[in-house]
Parts: structure tokens; C-alpha cells; sequence
């Protein structure tokens, strides 16, 4: 891509000051919250002189950190398999409160400084632990294949420095890490399709796997308890059931709820609340629980469909109050330069959450 910043419309020409999407020397601090942003839009990107995605966001010493991914317009065709999301680092953000002023820490980990590295840093998650900040991140190895990394860091922001190999056992995208109240660390990850999900049978890897058909049960998404390093699984890796209100498994067919990509843990009195996206519908789903394994009975979108094919979302409490990160195409129009956004996240008195819609 030439030093262009593609422009979603003529409204958001107040952009145009922003650097180059590739620009990995990006400014410390960016803030669009007195921006003249499209008015269609319920929320307005939290940056812009970068494109960012798949919003992992924490609350560590009392303050917002948001690990993104970080897109860039390498020129690689687009495809099923997601070849032209060839994300190549991780710039992690932070801001005191949602509304205030958001800071770019810069880079924090580079695809070419992780030793097992091939390609595609794809959607990462954090996590603090033993006195340290742990990034775990999706990226394909020599072979192909997808296998999830961790890297340390003493500092939140980083820089941090990857592990010489990915976590053993560990397969396919979307790592999110859910501390419990006993202070148990779960990974929940997975996605089909160019996430390689599909490719994986009890816990075996299958090159030649096919995605399930129609009348098929989709395909479920995985969880490993965290050992005390927290740089390996304690366990082998189980998969999740998400049933529907008769205690029945989805099929493949029923995309508008079954899983596809973007795990997400949170608890909220008591129960565990795990969601994730349906992919080719973009609905943002959720259901509910009593233990961090399952199973979880599906109870509603949490996310209406973004502008824009993907979608990817974390839930926090700061405060008192609940936030839900996630992106859309705003700022390019275009499905691989995405930025990330966030809006506030209302539960109702049953413990349903109220659907968020990201355009008015």
C-alpha cells in the first residue's frame, strides 16, 4: 500500500492527518472522542492513525490496556482462509477510562523476532500472573499450521519477549484467557475455517479435514486449564458444548448461533458467560453457564452485525459500569482495515444482556 489512509466516506476527511496504516513508528497518543465522527455510528474509533482489531481489553492497576490485532494492507489477495489478514504485529493501547485519552504503546511483539514463526499474528489476549503480563498469540508456524504462543513482559504494554516454542498442545486462533474467582487461569480458543479448527479431531491434527455439512454438529470450540507457569496447559484440551433451550447440540446449519471464531469468558453474578461470533452470519452470541467447562445454553446476540464481514469482542467491568470492545470498517470500508471501538454493555434484571447495535 502506498502512503494512503482509506476513508470510509467524505465525512470522516478530519482523518486525513493520519499516518500510513504499515507505519509501525506510530504516535504514543491518539484520541477520537472530540472528533467530528459519522453520526451513524453508535461509537467512534478509539484510533486512527493505525487500523486495529479483534479487541482483547483488560483492566490492570486500574487502567484499560486493549491488545488488538494490528491490520495492514500487505497486498496479499483476499480469500476464505483470511491470507490477506497478515498481520505482522501487535501494538497494545490503554486509556485511564473509556471516553479519556487513548495511548499507543507501540510495538510490543514483532512477528520476526518469535523464533517458530511463519506467518499471520492473528487475534491476541493478555493476562497477569506470578508478578508478570503474559501475551498469548495465534500465528501460523513453519508448517502452516496455527498454534498458540505466549510472550512475557513486567510491564503491561510491554515489549515482550516470546517463548522459544507455542504452548504444547495448543492449536488453531483466538486465544482468551479467563481468570476465575479462585484465581484458576482457563484458555478458551478456536476458530473454523482459516482458523484450521475444523483440521483438529481429539485433539489430532487432520491436513485434509473438511468442514462440517449442513445436518453435520458443528463443530465447538476448546478450553485447557493454565498451569502454574502459565505457559503450558495442566490438562489436555476438552471441547465445549453451547446447547440450544432444549439441551440439544447445534448443527452446522444453524450458523445464525453455533460457534465460528472470537471465544470470550466473563462472569457476572455467579455465571460464566461465554461468547463468541457465528463468522458468515456476524452475529456477536452469548450463553450462560454454572462452570468454566460447560456446557453453556444459548441465550441471545450480544452483538448485532458490524460493517464490515468479521467480528470480535471483549467484555469488562471498570468501575461499576460494563464495556464491550469490538470493531468495524468505519475508517476504510474495506474488511481487513478495521478499527476497534467500544460501547456500553447493559444487562437486564434475569441476567440476559441487551443486544448492542453499532449503527443507529
Amino acid at each position: 500500500m502506498t502512503r494512503t489512509v482509506f476513508l470510509f466516506a467524505s465525512a470522516l476527511a478530519v482523518f486525513c492527518s493520519c499516518n500510513d496504516a504499515e507505519n509501525t513508528q506510530a504516535p504514543t497518543t491518539d484520541s477520537t472522542n472530540t472528533a467530528a465522527g459519522n453520526s451513524k455510528y453508535v461509537s467512534q474509533p478509539l484510533v486512527t492513525h493505525i487500523y486495529t482489531a479483534d479487541p482483547s481489553a483488560h483492566v490492570f492497576n486500574g487502567r484499560i490496556y486493549i491488545y488488538p490485532s494490528h491490520d495492514t494492507a500487505t497486498g496479499t489477495p483476499e480469500n476464505d482462509n483470511g491470507d490477506h489478514f497478515n498481520m505482522m504485529d501487535y501494538h497494545i493501547l490503554s486509556m485511564d477510562s473509556v471516553g479519556g485519552k487513548v495511548t499507543d504503546h507501540g510495538v510490543a511483539l514483532h512477528v520476526k523476532d518469535i523464533p517458530w514463526a511463519g506467518r499471520q499474528l492473528w487475534a491476541p489476549d493478555a493476562a497477569f500472573a506470578n508478578g508478570t503480563y503474559y501475551l498469548y498469540f495465534p500465528l501460523k508456524d513453519k508448517k502452516d499450521v496455527f498454534k498458540i504462543g505466549v510472550a512475557t513482559a513486567k510491564t503491561p504494554e510491554g515489549p515482550f519477549t516470546p517463548e522459544k516454542e507455542p504452548i504444547k498442545g495448543s492449536y488453531s486462533i483466538d486465544p482468551c484467557v479467563f481468570k476465575d474467582d479462585d484465581g484458576s487461569f482457563y484458555m478458551y480458543f478456536g476458530g473454523i475455517w482459516g482458523g484450521q479448527l475444523q483440521r483438529w479431531n481429539k485433539n489430532k491434527y487432520d491436513s485434509a479435514a473438511k468442514l462440517k455439512q449442513g445436518d453435520e454438529l458443528a463443530i465447538l470450540p476448546r478450553v485447557a486449564k493454565l498451569g502454574a507457569d502459565m505457559k503450558s496447559f495442566a490438562e489436555p484440551v476438552k471441547e465445549i458444548k453451547i446447547l440450544d433451550s432444549a439441551g440439544n447440540l447445534f448443527k452446522e446449519k444453524n450458523n445464525d448461533k453455533r460457534f465460528f471464531e472470537a471465544a470470550w469468558m466473563h462472569k457476572y453474578n455467579g455465571k460464566y458467560y461465554f461468547s463468541y461470533s457465528t463468522g458468515d452470519t456476524h452475529n456477536i452470541c452469548y450463553a450462560t453457564g454454572d462452570s468454566p467447562y460447560g456446557p453453556f445454553t444459548y441465550r441471545g446476540v450480544l452483538l448485532a452485525p458490524v460493517e464490515g464481514w468479521t467480528n470480535h469482542h471483549s467484555i469488562i467491568e471498570k468501575d461499576g459500569k460494563w464495556y464491550l470492545f469490538y470493531h468495524d470498517v468505519q475508517l476504510s470500508g474495506k474488511t481487513h482495515l478495521r478499527n476497534v471501538k467500544v460501547a456500553p454493555l447493559t444487562y437486564n434484571a434475569d441476567g440476559s444482556i441487551q443486544t448492542v447495535h453499532s449503527q443507529k
